[in-house]
């Protein structure tokens, strides 16, 4: 990775995550995080690898969409194997848009093999680009931050966060990720409340 960051730089960086988002089988999660770490080490500015991983998923993300929403369910079934897409992480993805509708265009991102397939199924349900668009890109902008965020806080330690979540498994990882955005809305709107009650 490091070989190809020298290479590539920002460029590598938004290429690597549109293809890695659209299907390819790429280690985006570790990616990101080496990222985070190397911006720590000042060998990448924090700022423009942040909006390069963004654009890179959004860009990913939005590719998915629209060839879901133009080829719909053929392309999947002629070419899901090549890109590791499973009757299983099909039928997985389903589920979870039936049981959490758009919601898992945000929190998809953190479950590999699913992240995949929820902007096809949003394409070939026809939702609409807007809705797209809130969910999908809001997620891209958490799940950017938490991986860039995690290799930059951790620095040379930045492979402990795999060997964490290959002990605790992707769900409950997804859950403290989950639990940590909450407490950090929490405390945003607490800040909030205080301000708008104190003296005018």
């Amino acid at each position: 990775m490091a070989e190809f960051l020298s290479q590539y730089g920002y460029i590598g960086i938004i290429l690597f995550l549109i293809l890695g988002i659209a299907g390819i089988p790429l280690p985006d999660e570790i990616f990101m995080t080496f990222i985070g770490y190397l911006s720590s080490e000042g060998q990448l500015n924090l700022y423009l690898t942040y909006i390069s991983a963004l654009t890179g998923s959004i860009g990913g993300i939005t590719l998915s969409y629209v060839l879901g929403t133009r080829f719909g369910y053929p392309l999947l079934k002629r070419y899901g194997s090549k890109l590791f897409i499973t009757r299983r992480r099909l039928r997985i993805t389903q589920f979870l848009f039936r049981k959490y509708g758009n919601w898992v265009l945000f929190f998809g991102y953190f479950i590999p093999g699913v992240r995949h397939l929820t902007a096809y199924l949003a394409g070939i349900s026809k939702l609409s680009y807007t809705r797209f668009g809130m969910y999908a890109y809001c997620g891209a902008v958490v799940w950017c931050a938490t991986f860039i965020g995690l290799g930059y806080a951790l620095g040379s330690s930045w492979e402990l966060v795999f060997h964490f979540l290959h002990r605790l498994g992707p769900v409950v990882f997804l859950v403290l990720i989950l639990a940590a955005g909450f407490a950090a809305w929490y405390w945003w709107a607490m800040n909030q409340n205080r301000a708008g009650s104190g003296p005018k």
